[in-house]
């Protein structure tokens, strides 16, 4: 008697397949995610606190400064890449953190372009106004204010002078790379009354853009064109040259 014909069993996915989903799914809440693998613009984002040499409590949502660090080498490195964006909303954070992930968007030689979303508080303000150039949406603020520490400090001389020259780093770095003065740059950082039982500023997208902080008010189709617009600039002067 003939053996009766099993019927054929149903293809199953590859293993790799599925945990490429679940991995989908649980990080991004979707299972269909676009393909980034053929652009040609690499997007960072920093959120919530920037963490740098003290690491912060678990429920803390953070931006860790040693993970942004090799992510811009490769940006530098990749020939496939032609231009960075970075999309903003953080509260600040780590002052010296900030500044070297500042120095190293400055630094970058392919087209650079910040997006400020939400907020670009403290440390935050020379993050974007680092690059190339700078959007800020128009309901997102940016606030400026001194360098201060928290927990416990000693309480010397020593120690206001090192707030001092830091400070005098972050102000130098801002005015630098934005068309702000470093008299109103100051101003707006020594304002009183403008935060409540505190000294500094909230700027507003609108008033950052009129005080020179920020290039443009505008929003990720702005900031996708300005950059794509500032990698055919590049491509068509490395041609002439």
């Amino acid at each position: 008697m003939a053996d009766e014909q099993q019927p054929a069993a149903e293809p199953t996915k590859p293993k790799e397949e599925k945990g490429s989903l679940v991995e989908k799914i649980q990080a991004l809440g979707q299972t269909g995610v676009p393909d980034m693998g053929q652009t040609n613009i690499h997007c960072m984002t920093v959120v919530g606190q920037i963490e740098g040499h003290m690491q912060l409590p678990p429920q803390n949502k953070t931006t860790k400064y040693e993970h942004m660090i090799p992510q811009l080498v490769a940006v530098e490195q990749n020939p496939k890449i032609e231009g960075l964006l970075i999309i903003l909303n953080t509260v600040g954070g780590d002052v010296e953190a900030g500044l070297a992930l500042s120095e190293m968007i400055a630094s970058i030689s392919k087209p650079t372009v910040t997006l400020v979303l939400g907020g670009g508080h403290s440390i935050g303000v020379p993050i974007a106004t680092a690059a190339n150039y700078s959007y800020i949406a128009q309901t997102a603020t940016m606030t400026i204010h001194p360098v201060r520490l928290t927990g416990l400090v000693i309480g010397v001389p020593q120690t206001f002078e090192y707030l001092d020259k830091m400070q005098d780093r972050v102000i130098n770095f801002v005015t630098h790379h934005s068309s702000i003065t470093e008299d109103k740059f100051k101003e707006l950082m020594f304002s009183k009354g403008n935060l409540t039982r505190d000294i500094g500023t909230n700027v507003i997208g609108t008033d950052a853009v009129e005080y020179g902080l920020i290039n443009e008010v505008g929003g990720i189709g702005q900031a996708l064109k300005k950059l794509n617009q500032l990698i055919d600039e590049q491509k068509s002067s490395e041609v002439v040259q």
